[in-house]
């Protein structure tokens, strides 16, 4: 079923006599184009598959304007947030790279987001591709460390505070916490050292990122693309080349997302900011309401959920628990998940399912941002509870419990002639596998 995708046979022909010397030795040419230009593509992929190309220039958009803010910006405390003025001020276009960086960090997250989405409702991490999501995971991982400690480096007042709350949370753990809290920020308080290697570690892990893309892309192409019907490639006819008909499709979709990019740079370039981080950092006077960046909003909901203790549990144990779990229980989500089949599109009862999945993610990136008190409590609570029983109570359950609707016999018979492409529910798994 996966020949097309696993034993691809190359196609690439060196032309000229530069080619043909590199090819003998060095065969990175054909590995690009036996990569992105020849690779056969499933024919059926939509627009919620063009933000895999989406993420790669953003990927790059960071790390280019990155490295030319690092040549103007000072790790040293009393010099960090005026180091950014001038950057704004004096360093020509260095407004321009400081808000394409700033915004590029929210459009990545809000990309990274639909990306996983995508992948949860069409089961892109169902088996042969558990190690494509596993690796996915780590990057969004890595991403977070990379946001969090970028988000320190301005020395604000937000900078400064949220690394407070965030830094304090490993001294909840038993024993070593403290000690992890000592190494992590330099020291026993926030200080120089914290921003020093902050900025060290932030400009490191992107090219860690890319190293995993890298991973991530080649776990990609072992056992091909997923698609909308989930139905594995079985012939030649259910396959396009990569190019040009999907470069063309992922570059009209990247310059409509840089599009809107550039809509928040020149005309709103603080609207996913927090005022708060305009005023510089004062160790004695604390923000009224410390919030983190949006993307992280979900989970400082559910951070903040846990405020009871249970057993010997403390709340902010427990609180430290559950933000970690919420991303650990991604990793496991390939065997959770009970199903034979893979798209959603063939589960109406997943789709509701899944549909209230995102509210309920939604709702605590609403929560997130609100103070800890009242109802807003109770319902970051309940919020928390159906994320956690979306993967760990409602995905085993539905395999055993739902009933699919057919599955079309291929890919092509699913484009072509959609009357006619159903198999009997009893043929349903041979195909999904």
């Amino acid at each position: 079923m996966q020949d097309d995708a696993m034993h691809h046979q190359s196609t690439y022909k060196p032309s000229t006599g530069f080619e043909k010397w590199m090819d003998r030795r060095l065969p990175i040419i054909r590995l690009a184009y036996d990569s992105f230009v020849d690779f056969p593509t499933p024919k059926n992929l939509n627009y919620w598959w063009t933000f895999g190309g989406i993420l790669a220039v953003c990927l790059m958009i960071q790390i280019i304007t990155g490295i030319v803010l690092a040549m103007h910006y000072t790790p040293q405390k009393d010099l960090a947030f005026d180091s950014l003025e001038y950057i704004m001020r004096d360093v020509h276009y260095g407004w321009l790279l400081r808000y394409v960086h700033a915004n590029c960090a929210s459009m990545f997250f809000f990309a990274v987001y639909i990306h996983m989405f995508r992948g949860l409702y069409y089961g892109s991490y169902k088996e042969p591709r558990e190690m494509l999501w596993i690796l996915g995971v780590v990057i969004y991982l890595l991403m977070m460390a990379t946001a969090f400690m970028g988000y320190v480096l301005p020395w604000g007042q937000m900078s400064y505070w949220a690394a407070q709350v965030i830094t304090n949370l490993f001294s909840a753990i038993p024993v070593v916490g403290e000690s992890i809290r000592t190494w992590l920020i330099g020291g026993f308080s926030i200080d120089n050292p914290t921003l020093n290697r902050f900025f060290s570690l932030h400009y490191l892990l992107p090219f860690a990122i890319a190293g995993v893309v890298v991973l991530h892309i080649w776990a990609l192409h072992i056992p091909g693309n997923n698609n909308p019907t989930g139905v594995e490639v079985k012939t030649k006819k259910d396959t396009v080349p990569f190019h040009p008909y999907y470069t063309v499709k992922d570059g009209f979709a990247i310059v409509v997302f840089l599009t809107l990019m550039a809509a928040f740079v020149f005309f709103a370039p603080n609207a996913m900011g927090h005022p708060d981080n305009y005023i510089p950092a004062n160790p004695l006077s604390t923000p009224p309401e410390i919030v983190p960046e949006w993307y992280f909003l979900p989970f400082y909901a559910m951070l903040r959920a846990i405020n009871f203790n249970f057993l010997f549990i403390s709340s902010k144990l427990g609180g430290v628990i559950v933000l970690f779990s919420a991303i650990a229980v991604l990793f496991v989500l390939p065997w959770l998940d009970t199903s034979k089949v893979r798209s959603m599109r063939y589960r109406p009862a997943a789709q509701l399912w899944f549909v209230l999945f995102v509210a309920d993610c939604i709702l605590l990136g609403y929560l997130g941002q609100k103070p800890a008190e009242g109802v807003y409590v109770a319902m970051a609570q309940a919020a928390t509870a159906y994320y956690f029983a979306f993967f760990l109570i409602i995905l085993p359950l539905l395999g055993i419990l739902e009933k699919p609707r057919p599955l079309p016999k291929s890919i092509s018979e699913s484009v072509l002639k959609p009357s006619t492409s159903e198999t009997p529910i009893g043929a349903q798994g041979q195909a999904a596998e």
